[in-house]
Parts: structure tokens; sequence; C-alpha cells
């Protein structure tokens, strides 16, 4: 239960009292300032705290945004200030300085506009306080009778109910989600919150129901492939509901945004194991189709690898100026180019249409092959522009964002063995270039030589050193946010290649769960950079060898074992990785969430 310390007295027929209970405040009257500090005090330090004008008037959902976000520890809007327990000293010091110095002016300390008083102090003492955008609702302080009726039609106005529905959608997405999803998406989010109902359930519902889906195209029936088609949609329906439910009820949380996050990737690599195992189940195919499905799933998180590096790199950089960016920004300017952009991309709206459709209405193969060309278009389309915007931007990049990119690359320790010989070759750079190098030669290396070529191995070793000396300098080059994509381009291909290479059944179902596994790992540390937890801790990455460490141990695996052998040597890589990553995920997020870690909302990746 949260806290409400109305100050003054309270207006006859105000529904502020039965407002502030509905938002799930218990609340009290200040007669004056130093009750108002008693009062404070009063309530427990694990628990919100508001103080608000007993005057104020405006719709609810404006107080909600202010009062329930558990996003900010502080929040203000006029006539109201709240702290989360983190900034209730910040809320007590301002409390006691505005008493005290409207003491010391007058002599009489009144409550006139204290909470917009406490939230300035607050400002004033470096405590960060959020201001919601409010839009056509209504928060207002009225000074007289009139002015309060005019609020009071103000407020009768606006549906505030209308408001929240709409702002419970994204401002930003794609053309498929924006105008087939959300127009009535957003209703099954408010009937869930009316219900009680989670994000969390949500996201749980969107993962059964993609698991389904993809049980349903493992049976290569043509029956199967239309309801894994409808039920992928379905899917999509309740993964845009959860985070509009979030959003509806500002049910915020670190668990959360890290389950949403998560659930997307395993929902969308778990349909196309159930294509490939539906391809061979029609007969159609069985390991060219597996490839198939492998070839989409590298491609898609490398695809999101550079999403991530390129964000991290560039947005708290300063003087992050562009003429490439100027130039998109002019086209968003012209309406119909916005969608056209965001369509090209295949953002996960279309990109999930698109396979659904071709499920129910053609092949498994040619699901995959028309899937990885339009992603393969997409990738070019981005990276390349993205690759524009670095050499033409004039800015300076933080240590921050050159550790963040250092602990994307994955390294372990045979290649942090190497990148220890910093003073002596700190010549070597760019780093994206030995990045590529390096990757290109092994995976190029891998493709003209046969199953168990001891060559790999050799060009496995040039990759460790190449890996290890790409990082000797910190990355805060213009394209050094692309050391990460080349890395995990490196390793996913290599795998997938030498799985091809031994040509016997399982290597690449095998292949595919390696990859799996190890993109899981990238992709959780991703979130926990993004969450402002940090990287995954260093005894993880030498645990699990690290990305050239892998490698060096699938090239092994394949010069040291007959074919017949390799599937097991990746099946047992795979669960190897995926238990030790798995547990330390989930003890790291759990743990997060019980500790009190900031709440966060994760709006999905454009891709």
């Amino acid at each position: 239960m949260s806290t409400a310390i109305l100050t003054g007295q309270p207006v006859p027929g105000s529904p502020l009292e039965g407002d502030l209970r509905s938002l799930g405040f218990d609340v009290r009257v200040a007669s004056d300032a130093a009750d108002a500090e008693a009062l404070l005090a009063a309530v427990p330090a694990d628990q919100r705290v508001a103080v608000v004008d007993a005057r104020f008037v405006g719709h609810v959902h404006a107080l909600r945004l202010a009062l329930t976000d558990p996003r900010f520890a502080a929040a203000a809007l006029p006539g109201a200030v709240t702290a989360k327990p983190e900034a209730r000293p910040a809320l007590t010091r301002a409390l006691r300085a505005t008493a005290e110095t409207a003491g010391a002016a007058n002599g009489v300390v009144t409550l006139d506009a204290l909470p917009d008083s406490l939230a300035a102090a607050m400002e004033s003492g470096a405590t960060d306080v959020h201001r919601p955008e409010l839009g056509t609702l209504v928060a207002t302080v009225p000074a007289d009778p009139q002015t309060r009726n005019e609020a009071r039609q103000a407020v009768a106005a606006v549906d505030d109910e209308a408001v929240r529905l709409r702002t419970a959608v994204k401002s930003r997405d794609g053309f498929f989600t924006t105008y087939c999803i959300s127009p009535y998406s957003r209703y099954i989010a408010r009937w869930c919150a009316r219900r009680g109902l989670t994000p969390n359930q949500v996201t749980t519902a969107s993962l059964l129901t993609a698991l389904i889906a993809a049980g349903c195209a493992a049976t290569g029936t043509r029956g199967g492939f239309v309801a894994a088609g409808l039920l992928l949609l379905f899917s999509f329906v309740l993964d845009c509901t959860d985070g509009q439910l979030a959003r509806y009820s500002l049910q915020y949380s670190t668990l959360g945004a890290w389950l949403d996050a998560t659930f997307d990737r395993a929902k969308e690599y778990a349909y196309y194991a159930g294509l490939a195992l539906g391809a061979a189940n029609a007969g159609g195919g069985g390991d060219d189709v597996w490839a198939l499905a492998l070839g989409a799933m590298v491609l898609q998180t490398c695809r999101h690898v550079v999403d991530f590096s390129f964000n991290e790199a560039n947005h708290d950089a300063s003087a992050n100026t562009s003429p490439t960016a100027a130039l998109s920004d002019k086209l968003d300017s012209v309406g119909w180019t916005v969608w056209v952009r965001r369509m090209i991309v295949l953002p996960i709206g279309e990109r999930w249409a698109m396979i659904a459709v071709l499920t129910a209405l053609t092949t498994p193969r040619i699901t995959l092959v028309v899937l990885l060309v339009g992603c393969a278009f997409a990738a070019c389309y981005t990276t390349a522009g993205r690759v524009l915007r670095s050499l033409t931007r004039k800015a300076t990049r933080t240590d921050r964002a050159a550790g963040a990119l250092a602990d994307l690359a994955d390294n372990g320790p045979l290649a942090s063995a190497f990148a220890a010989l910093r003073p002596r070759v700190s010549w070597l750079r760019p780093a994206p270039v030995l990045a590529f190098v390096g990757g290109a030669g092994l995976v190029g290396t891998a493709l003209a030589n046969p199953y168990g070529s001891p060559v790999v191995v050799a060009a496995a070793a040039l990759y460790i050193a190449l890996s290890g000396l790409a990082l000797i300098m910190p990355l805060k080059g213009p394209l050094d946010w692309l050391v990460p994509p080349f890395f995990r381009a490196a390793e996913y291909s290599t795998i997938l290649v030498l799985a091809a290479k031994a040509d016997v059944n399982g290597a690449l179902p095998a292949a595919f769960g390696l990859v799996a596994a190890v993109a899981y790992h990238h992709y959780d540390t991703v979130y926990r950079i993004k969450g402002g937890a940090g990287a995954p801790p260093r005894r993880l990455v030498r645990a699990i060898g690290g990305q050239e460490g892998r490698i060096l141990v699938v090239a092994l695996a394949a010069a040291l074992l007959p074919a017949t052998d390799f599937p097991v040597a990746l099946t047992a890589l795979a669960v190897a990785v995926a238990l030790v990553v798995l547990v330390e995920s989930i003890r790291f997020w759990v743990a997060a969430e019980k500790q009190g870690a900031p709440a966060v909302h994760d709006e999905g990746e454009p891709a």
C-alpha cells in the first residue's frame, strides 16, 4: 500500500480522495507543513509516498502517470509529487527545507503550492524528478472557484480512458503492427488489466502459443501448416498485448522486460526448428531445410547485434551529428517514406506475418528461402545506412560505450591473452578490419576444405589471435561497433559450415541447438547492458570459453572425430553451454527483481 498526503483542507465535492484510493493510495490529510512532515515520517520506509495539493483538479490517468510509474524514483505534475523508497530522503529534506524557508520568511508555514515547492527543491538538490507528458490530460491547481469550474469542464471534455488506450500503443512501430494488430490488441490489453492479469502472464501465453505453432509446423501436414500460421499470428497479437498491458497499467519490471525480449527470440527460433522438422516429416528434404533454418537464425541474430552495437556505440556520444542522419530526418518528414522504410527492414510484425502466410500457403523450404532473402536485403540496407552515418558523423565516443562493445565482443581467455600484448602491437588498427579478416578467413577456410581438415584448426588459431588483437585498444573508432557483429557471424557461420560439411544425419539440428544456446548468451549480455546491470561476470564468459574458445573446440572436434560422432560433440557442447548460461541468467534476473532493480520497459527491437 502506498500513502498519499493531502495538503490543505479537502474541497467539497472533489473526487480527489476517491481517485487516489482507486490508484492504491491510503489517503491522509495534513493540516500544516509540520503535520505533513510528521505524516511523512510515519509512513514505513519501504513504501511509496505522494504529497498532493487538496485543490488539485485533473484526470485520474494524469495522477496515475505521475504517481504510480515504477520506473522513476521521483515524479511530479502540477499539484502532486511522489517518491519511491530510494527517493524518500530527498523528499524529507525538501519538506524540511521548504518549511524552514517559509517560516523564516513570514513566521507562518502555509500549505499553498507545497507539492510544487517540494518538487522544485528536490530538483535543486540534484534529484531527478520525472515529469510525464500529459498531452490533452488536465492537471492543475485552481486558485479560485471560477478557474476550478473551468478546470472541471476541461476534465469533462477529455476522455482519459481513450487517452490511456491510445498511449498504451507504442508511438513508433511497424506498418503491420500499427494498422493490423494495435487497433484491437489494445482492447485485449484492457480486458486483461480489468481481470488482474499481468504482462508477464501474457508474455508466457504468447510463448506457449508460439511453441504450439512450432509443433503444428513440425507435423508436416497442410493442416498443421495452416494451424501453425494462424497460431503464430495469434502469438504475435499476444506479444503486442503484453507491452500494451504494461503501458496501460504501468506494470513495468526488470524481469518483465527480460522475459519479453528473450521470449521473442525463443519463439521465432523455435518456429524455424518446427519448419525444418515439418519439412523432414513431409518428405520434402531434411538437412537442407535445417541449413536454411540455421542460416535464418544466424542472419537474424547478427542483425540484432548490429542494432545493439550501433546503438551502444552512439547513444551517449558527444557532438553526435551526421549529414546522413539529417537526410534521414528530412525523409521522415515525408509521410509515405516513413512507412516504406519501416517495412523494408522487416521488423518483427512484417516478418512474422510473412512467415505465417508463407507457412500456410507454401512449404517450409520456400518460407525459409524467402525469409533469408528478405532479411539479407534488410540487413544490407540498415547496415549500409549505419556505416554511412558513422563515417560522416563527428562524434566523440565514451569509455562506457567502448566498454559495452568490448563486453558484446565476448572474447574469452585465449583472445584476451593476445589483447594483453597492447604495448607491443598497439599499431594494429583498425579493429573492424582485424575482426573481418579473421572471421572471413576462418569461414572461407571451412568452406574450401573437406570435413576434418586440420587447416580449419590452423585458421581457428589465427582467428583467436586476430580476435584478441582487435581489442588491444578501446573500441572508440567510427566503425568499431562492427566488431561484435563480425565475431557473431564468424562463430555462428563456422558452426553452420562444419555441420553441413559433416554431411551426416543430426549434424545440422545439433548445430542449430548449439547456435541457439550461444545466441541466448549473447542476447542475455545485451539485455543486461541495456538494463544498466552491466555484462555477465567474466567467470561465466571463461566457463563457456568465450566466442573464440568455442570456435576452437568445434574446429578440433571436426578435425579429431569421425563425421558420425560430430553431432554428439555438438550436442554435448550445446547442452553444457545452455545449462551454464541459463542457470546464471535465471539466477541473475530473479535476484535483480527481488532486490528491487529499477523497473524498465523494453520497447522491442526494430528488427
